[in-house]
């Protein structure tokens, strides 16, 4: 197929496999499991591989900081975890290479902040991302919002509901614009059907649809925009960190293979 061109750039389109770089260009000898949990956890996921026997197999070197890839033994089964970073385009980069160089099921799991009165620390299962960032808009065709993977959601939910763990299905709305969610696009995106908002969600489902890999995603409430004329910041989700890890492992634990 040839490129989709358009006046708006970020709506152009090229369906092609092969790129001038690939994510597996560096040619590392590296075969990672294909379970992998990369997740916005900061140093949570660097502490546990360190408590629990983690081996570090590889890094990504960015020229910003160097993101180490762990490979653990969870439940008697090898399950890569990496630290993913923040913003749609970084954690595409980093999560392509990954399924360059093996990872199929890759489980993620971040803060959103909430546009509707929920609590902090809430669980949720997002369905489907409405795209307002970039990177999604490389991997597949311009659309207004991405599905989420039905196997890898259904995975999820069944996971959560055998752990008793409440949570709430969503529609999160990915944007790039930390500094730029008005009160008007609040109140749009809410009319949508959103009820949180993060960076990255859509990019990432987007990547691993193209790639033909499993991607799913568990969101938890941090900060707080329910409120459009006195902003929460509230304590932006951390009690729910190590819990999110537990959960994502179990999580790829539980998905077969």
């Amino acid at each position: 197929m040839a490129i989709i061109k358009n006046d708006i750039p970020i709506l152009e389109y090229d369906d092609s496999q092969i790129s001038v770089i690939m994510p597996d260009h560096e040619k590392l000898e590296l075969k990672l499991p294909e379970k992998v949990v990369f997740a916005f956890l900061g140093e949570c996921i660097d502490d546990y591989a360190k408590k629990h026997g983690g081996k570090t197999v590889a890094e990504f070197v960015s020229i910003t900081k160097k993101y180490p890839v762990y490979i653990i033994d969870y439940e008697g089964e090898e399950i890569g975890i990496c630290q993913a970073p923040v913003g749609s385009a970084a954690a595409v980069q980093i999560l392509d290479w990954l399924i360059g160089y093996g990872a199929k099921i890759i489980i993620s799991a971040g803060s959103c902040g909430t546009l509707i009165d929920l609590p902090e620390n809430v669980f949720l299962v997002p369905v489907k991302a409405l795209r307002d960032e970039g990177a999604s808009y490389h991997y597949l065709p311009p659309s207004r919002f991405v599905e989420s993977d039905p196997v890898v959601l259904n995975s999820i939910k069944q996971t959560l509901s055998n752990m008793n763990l409440p949570y709430i299905e969503c529609i999160t709305w990915s944007t790039d614009g930390f500094y730029r969610e008005t009160k008007e696009k609040i109140e749009y995106r809410k009319s949508e059907g959103c009820s949180v908002v993060e960076m990255e969600c859509a990019s990432m489902t987007a990547c691993a649809r193209f790639r033909g890999v499993r991607f799913g995603q568990l969101l938890f409430t941090a900060d707080s925009l329910a409120n459009v004329d006195v902003y929460d910041e509230r304590e932006w989700g951390n009690a729910s960190l190590t819990r999110a890890l537990l959960l994502c492992l179990e999580i790829a634990s539980q998905f077969p293979s």
